[in-house]
């Protein structure tokens, strides 16, 4: 049977009995280095010369992961960072001492071995071990491996063990690295600036969400755990910089679901002299090669659907998809006919929701769901985008798009808002739309405005959310199959 990870039972008690040994014998058992030659793949890769006679012994280090030692003899394999290399243990080879104490080691145990490679009659590359070192004595068993560790909130809670016994899971933050590796590569070359702006800021801004907030004891105020980035890197636009990029932790003091967890990573991007237009090429080839960087195919597998990011996204505009989600024109209809609309729908839209928030509601509820080919979703009204630029030719409407992947939102861009005196008016019609009280509503910054009136060019600006790009480049159901370590309730 499995273990449980925290039962104070016989087999922890006998492993510290095990360590106050081994302290007693005056072996350490947390030693402070091991010389390492070569990595458990490094090992499989050049075992044809690493078995030569005139070969040197390898070092290598590793998590005992399994062990079968059966009167002289017996084998084991080490887990490393790169994969498992199996080891022998010999007692003609190893001398009785050592033998005894590979023999007493358990599952988990971090060692050290130094010794020849060569290839068993069973074809499989292996260590024959000269000497063990003990590097870190497992005071904890690990879960047995034919059961593994299959509990998600276990696996969440204590990444460090889902980390050990499931190797995919280590695969996937292996490529997270690589999907944000590569886009960092597709900016680089194309003159962006990496930069950094405040986590804690004085006022949040950048998007509607209910923000974090904290003190400041030195100063004596209030700050606030950026909700987003935009209003910093916009500045910086204004400063001359010209392409920016930042990968940003954010945080939003809201509801958690499979799509959203409270501290989350967000790719914002901002161009001077360009527009959404131009912010929909960059995200389909920064897409595209970070598919083939990470993936190497440009087709992604998400949830049993697959999709191809080599052919241009289709486009589709939010109010023509309202329409053919609802069928009826909605372009006229007033805040009574949409709220009467959406109760035909069974959904269930707040009181105080504006004319701008019954349409998004009708398309999260209606139309969001549906679109799995990669899709941009252009021309959002208004009153819900109080960032962006007005479409040109409808004043009711703002330039901008949301991308979509297997009906899930992955990523925000503008033709962002540069006039100061309609940015100030936003700012103030979101307040009086939402209210004093609603901590989602856009506060506004007078220093960004102030910024604004010394001159920002014509900018496109893009968001990118790296978790969701990350769930379905790994296709993983859950965001948090994609965070290391994401939030959950304090234990009991």
């Amino acid at each position: 049977m499995s273990v449980p990870l925290d039962d104070d039972n016989d087999l922890r008690r006998e492993r510290r009995e095990k360590l106050a040994a081994l302290r007693a014998a005056g072996v350490e058992p947390f030693p402070y280095r091991f010389a390492v030659t070569h990595s458990a793949s490094e090992i499989l890769a050049s075992a044809t010369a690493l078995s030569a006679a005139d070969a040197p012994n390898v070092s290598a280090a590793g998590r005992l992961v399994s062990k079968r030692l059966h009167g002289k003899a017996g084998f084991g394999h080490l887990l490393d960072r790169t994969g498992q290399i199996q080891v022998y243990f010999k007692v003609d080879v190893l001398g009785e001492a050592q033998y005894e104490f590979a023999r007493a080691l358990d599952m988990g145990d971090i060692v050290g071995i130094d010794g020849r490679v060569f290839t068993t009659r069973t074809g499989e590359t292996t260590v024959e071990a000269r000497s063990i070192t003990l590097l870190s004595k497992s005071l904890r068993p690990l879960p047995e491996k034919w059961h593994g560790l299959t509990d998600l909130e276990t696996r969440y809670r204590q990444r460090y063990v889902d980390l050990i016994v499931n190797p995919e899971v280590r695969k996937t933050f292996a490529l997270r690295t690589r999907i944000v590796s590569a886009i960092r590569r597709f900016l680089d070359e194309r003159g962006f600036l990496e930069v950094e702006t405040p986590v804690l800021q004085p006022l949040y801004g950048g998007a509607s969400a209910r923000p974090f907030v904290t003190h400041h004891n030195a100063l004596g105020i209030p700050l606030y755990l950026r909700i987003a980035n935009e209003l910093y890197l916009k500045r910086l636009i204004v400063g001359g910089l010209e392409r920016v990029y930042e990968f940003s932790k954010d945080f939003r003091n809201e509801g958690m679901d499979r799509f959203h967890n409270p501290e989350f990573t967000m790719l914002e991007l901002y161009q001077a002299y360009a527009d959404y237009g131009d912010m929909m090429d960059i995200f389909e080839g920064m897409l595209r090669e970070a598919a083939l960087a990470s993936l190497g195919t440009t087709v992604v597998t998400f949830q049993g659907k697959s999709a191809d990011l080599a052919r241009p996204w289709q486009r589709l505009t939010y109010v023509d998809a309202i329409e053919r989600a609802v069928g009826r024109s909605v372009r006229g209809a007033s805040a009574a006919d949409l709220r009467a609309l959406c109760a035909d729908h069974k959904i269930a839209a707040a009181p105080e929701a504006s004319r701008g928030g019954l349409l998004a509601e009708l398309f999260g509820a209606l139309v969001e769901p549906s679109i799995e080919e990669p899709t941009f979703v252009l021309d959002f009204p208004k009153e819900i985008s109080p960032l962006a630029k007005e479409k040109r030719g409808d004043p009711d409407l703002v330039e901008r798009f949301e991308p979509f992947l297997f009906g899930m939102e992955v990523g925000n861009a503008f033709s962002e808002l540069n006039d100061p005196e309609e940015q100030e008016r936003r700012f103030l019609a979101q307040k009086e739309l939402l209210g004093d009280e609603r901590e989602e509503a856009q506060v506004l910054d007078r220093d960004f405005i102030r910024a604004l009136e010394y001159g920002m060019p014509p900018t496109g600006g893009l968001g990118v959310g790296i978790d969701r790009i990350t769930m379905v480049f790994a296709n993983e159901p859950s965001i948090r199959d994609v965070i290391l370590f994401p939030q959950m309730r304090p234990e009991a």
